[in-house]
């Protein structure tokens, strides 16, 4: 694996270990311990951190029937962060410090946990309106307010 991946970018290295780690889930119904270990490697403790979550099953898939898909997570904080998986975004503080502003990590712990439950498929679901939905963004914008 390690020489597939030599000529790679890093975004393009975790994107293939996802796509490995879910083909391997669904083989297995486990993460490979060398996965887990690359998954390590590339980003540290987050790695821990996001396997906590989805462990806890913290993740939620709010969907509309319009095809809107987001995100939340309930952190380790007890506060829930919102994720848009389609456009690499999380809400939470360490995402706008490490990820925007420094560049320190590819993604924080929330949306590197939702991209892990949507590999192992343990990613809770809710369906509701569109209205629902805008509510559900609005109430988070006005609590950062």
């Amino acid at each position: 694996m390690a020489a597939a991946l030599a000529g790679l970018t890093l975004p393009a290295v975790v994107e293939e270990l996802l796509s490995e780690m879910a083909a391997a889930v669904q083989e297995n119904a486990r993460i490979p311990d060398e996965h887990l270990s690359l998954l390590k490697f590339i980003f540290g403790p987050s790695a821990i951190q996001a396997l906590d979550l989805v462990d806890r099953q913290s993740i939620t898939l709010i969907s509309s029937p319009s095809g809107r898909r987001v995100y939340q997570v309930l952190g380790s904080s007890g506060k829930t962060y919102t994720c848009l998986a389609s456009c690499h975004y999380c809400s939470c503080p360490a995402f706008a410090f490490s990820v925007l502003r420094k560049s320190d990590s590819l993604l924080c712990k929330h949306l590197l946990a939702v991209y892990l439950s949507q590999v192992t498929g343990t990613c809770r679901q809710l369906k509701v309106s569109d209205k629902q939905l805008t509510d559900i963004l609005f109430a988070e914008k006005k609590q950062k307010a």
